[in-house]
């Protein structure tokens, strides 16, 4: 079995390799690479990302959940998402778990388009070169990626992590963890008992419609849709911050949401 796992928003606060996150998330990449699973994980980088801009005095400005990205930001897009990739593989390879860094821009690993106004330099649903993950599981690794990805001409394009881990998952049938800050999905995303413990896709695109799935959320079930459209066996949205999250989310444990064709 394959398994993409995706870490994002502010479970990716602390970065340092006895954070409690880092090290829980070190120990259940071990048990699956131990189990005989190929494992890959995605990153985002939202705070560092939004730290560079404020310290470089530029704005994070977002529609409909992505980041509009010009040519200066998204210099400083992967100059953040490098500085994460750096930290998550130093951490992984201090607790033990063979972990190699990559970019999409790696050997081709993610082609996309620009999606063009308002978002400028941010990529569509990227085009995968399973290949690249394939040969990194055959030399025994755990690939770790940055959702920077390049047009057909060469330039650097903004993929949104969840984005880029859903078709990822898509084209290697493998099972889809999307680890962020948020226990479920919810149909009011301000009231706790509506959250949800497994969804349908059309059940999505009507929280999609309604606006009930709003700002990060957006991008985040819409990968999740995508990954499913294009042949993961399934997949999971979970808290990334929760002792042992990824495991649990596999072995149907815990606090999550299922997202189902």
């Amino acid at each position: 079995m394959s398994v993409v796992a995706k870490l994002g928003g502010h479970a990716l606060d602390d970065l340092s390799p006895d954070g409690v996150t880092l090290a829980g998330l070190a120990e259940d990449l071990a048990t699956l690479v131990r189990a005989g699973e190929r494992v890959a994980l995605v990153h985002g980088g939202g705070p560092q990302i939004a730290a560079l801009l404020e310290a470089v005095g530029a704005e994070s400005v977002f529609v409909d959940g992505l980041r509009v990205t010009d040519e200066a930001t998204m210099g400083y897009v992967a100059m953040a998402l490098a500085s994460v990739n750096a930290a998550l593989v130093a951490g992984l390879v201090a607790h033990g778990v063979a972990a190699v860094g990559l970019s999409g821009l790696d050997a081709g690993l993610l082609s996309a388009r620009p999606l063009g106004p308002p978002w400028g330099r941010a990529g569509d649903t990227p085009v995968v070169a399973a290949r690249v993950l394939e040969a990194q599981w055959a030399s025994g690794l755990v690939p770790v990626v940055s959702p920077v990805a390049a047009d057909e001409g060469g330039r650097l394009l903004n993929c949104n992590a969840d984005t880029a881990a859903g078709a990822l998952a898509g084209a290697l049938g493998a099972e889809l963890v999307l680890l962020s800050d948020v226990d479920q999905l919810r149909t009011d995303p301000e009231d706790p008992a509506t959250s949800l413990a497994r969804v349908s896709a059309a059940e999505v695109a009507d929280l999609l419609e309604s606006g009930a799935a709003r700002e990060g959320m957006r991008p985040k079930v819409r990968a999740a849709l995508d990954a499913l459209a294009g042949g993961a066996r399934r997949v999971v949205l979970a808290n990334g911050r929760r002792p042992h999250a990824l495991v649990s989310a596999l072995a149907r444990e815990g606090r999550h949401t299922e997202v189902v064709a």
